[in-house]
């Protein structure tokens, strides 16, 4: 009997974008199943809820029938010990990403030495993308449509209209990258 070589790709995915959706489809490309992972991660301020990213990635991912959605707290190499997983998937969109995901790669192998970090990078279209580029466009209702899922479009619209209701000023809180 064959065993399933399981992959896991861990983010926080505040949005998920249309980059790792690329990446996603990548991964699934080489190994039989791919376990997309979101963080609950206390340090990081996020726009959704781990709830509301996963039902984002779940709907962005329907039709992709190796693809399972979790959600974890604490070290991703205890988590993908619980999936069965052989290797983990970061995305590497420049070279600027990869010092950062070298330095976690070999902090994840001395903690396990079996489990292998694969770097994909997605269409060069999508390398200057990520999740605050998004975040910050949508709050100030820039169009994000051709970055991301459907659904994370009427999610991102969503949020700004309940936040803008409740008085909420998201603009004091976001990075000046633009």
């Amino acid at each position: 009997m064959k065993q399933i070589k399981r992959v896991i790709y861990p983010g926080t995915f505040d949005p998920v974008t249309n980059g790792h959706i690329d990446v996603i489809q990548r991964a699934i490309d080489l190994f039989d199943e791919v376990v997309v992972t979101v963080a609950r991660n206390p340090v990081k301020n996020q726009m959704f809820s781990v709830e509301e990213r996963l039902f984002m990635l779940r709907e962005s991912l329907i039709g992709f029938n190796n693809v399972v959605v979790d959600s974890f707290d604490g070290l991703i190499v205890d988590h993908a010990k619980q999936v069965g997983a052989i290797g983990i998937i970061r995305g590497l969109r420049a070279v600027s990403d990869f010092e950062y995901e070298f330095q976690m790669a070999l902090m994840n192998r001395k903690l396990d030495e079996n489990l292998r970090t694969i770097f994909l990078m997605p269409n060069e279209k999508y390398t200057y993308l990520n999740s605050t580029i998004i975040r910050n466009l949508a709050v100030f209702h820039g169009d994000v449509t051709d970055f991301v899922p459907p659904i994370v479009v009427d999610m991102l619209k969503k949020k700004n209209k309940i936040q803008e209701i409740n008085g909420v000023d998201k603009k004091q809180e976001i990075r000046e990258d633009f």
